[in-house]
């Protein structure tokens, strides 16, 4: 039997994205096959084609990190799952909890091992967690990357309790699930953005304050001293990267967290020593998580009743124009492809 699958042939461009007939994988011992039902794409997917992405990534593998489909074989040993069952996948298959394993971010999927874009695929019975029943395969693809990463800068570290205050940067997906969560634990939440389209998407999933960056240039300043009234936040939510950092470091209270996540911005104007040690916060990078905080945030979604904010949805076959439109900018939220759904 065989099964189709996208793989990136080369690194050079969006063109390079071929599909491929490929045999149809047969699990080992602890191992479980998997009918992919749906896909979700992430900034990190096109990043080693744009020559943005900050760790090496190997030509010729299937691309996505997130996804959720229906165990349809089990191997010897399994005992965790059982055909029907739905599952989604963990972003760092081998990070269990702890100390993350050495050599992790070499072998994430897409970059340094295949991934999810394909129809059928075998993966350990550890790398994979159930999908709650009230939450569909679609929305389900969208949280092992961008969500569990967003409960991470909220969670991890020094937790965000009521009352506190979040900044978050544009409407990608970390960041719009970063305003959802933030609500959720009874957080203010001010989110920067540039045009008046994304304020609005933004304010209706509860954004408190929205600063226009374009309007607003030194934006980090104006949230201090006019926003929180010379406090600043107690959370950043750091999506943008080099360019944006400095921004960050002048909005963020003394004793506040500034949580690294992306890459997005590729002007580097660098940072200034006495600034990051000014500003008197914590500087915490995070690499999504765990599979216990994916779990943590399975729990978390599935009680607060939130729903996830999709952009679009592509069929396996549109999968290369799913990634031009995420190459695009264009998009608000999350970019589904459905396989088998």
């Amino acid at each position: 039997m065989t099964m189709h699958a996208w793989r990136f042939d080369a690194l050079s461009s969006l063109a390079d994205l071929t599909l491929h007939d490929e045999p149809l994988p047969v699990p080992l011992r602890g191992e479980v096959l998997i009918r992919v039902c749906a896909v979700s794409l992430n900034y990190r997917d096109i990043a080693p084609v744009l020559g943005r992405y900050i760790w090496p990534a190997k030509p010729g593998l299937i691309p996505c990190s997130d996804a959720t489909g229906e165990i349809v074989a089990v191997g010897e040993g399994v005992t965790a799952f059982k055909p029907g069952d739905r599952v989604v996948s963990c972003f760092h298959a081998r990070w269990l909890g702890g100390r993350p394993p050495f050599g992790m971010m070499l072998q994430s999927y897409g970059t340094g091992s295949d991934g999810w874009l394909v129809e059928f695929k075998v993966v350990s019975q550890e790398a994979i967690v159930s999908l709650p029943d009230n939450i569909s395969v679609r929305d389900g693809a969208t949280l092992p990357c961008a969500a569990t990463t967003a409960w991470n800068a909220l969670s991890g570290g020094t937790p965000v309790r009521a009352g506190q205050t979040v900044l978050t940067l544009g409407t990608g997906g970390v960041s719009m699930f970063a305003v959802q969560l933030a609500k959720a634990v009874g957080a203010t939440v001010i989110a920067t953005t540039s045009s008046a389209e994304k304020a609005e998407r933004l304010k209706a999933l509860g954004a408190d304050h929205i600063v226009n960056y374009n309007d607003i240039p030194v934006w980090g300043q104006h949230i201090t001293r006019e926003v929180t009234h010379g406090t600043g936040v107690d959370c950043v939510v750091e999506v943008g990267g080099p360019a944006t950092i400095n921004q960050s470091l002048d909005a963020v209270r003394w004793g506040g967290e500034v949580v690294l996540i992306g890459f997005l911005s590729s002007e580097n104007p660098g940072i200034d020593y006495f600034h990051l040690k000014g500003c008197g916060a914590t500087i915490r990078s995070v690499a999504v998580g765990d599979r216990p905080m994916l779990e943590e945030l399975l729990r978390v979604w599935t009680v607060s009743g939130l729903s996830p904010v999709i952009d679009s949805v592509f069929s396996f076959a549109e999968a290369r124009a799913a990634f031009q439109h995420l190459q695009s900018g264009s998009h608000v939220g999350k970019i589904v492809i459905t396989v088998n759904d």
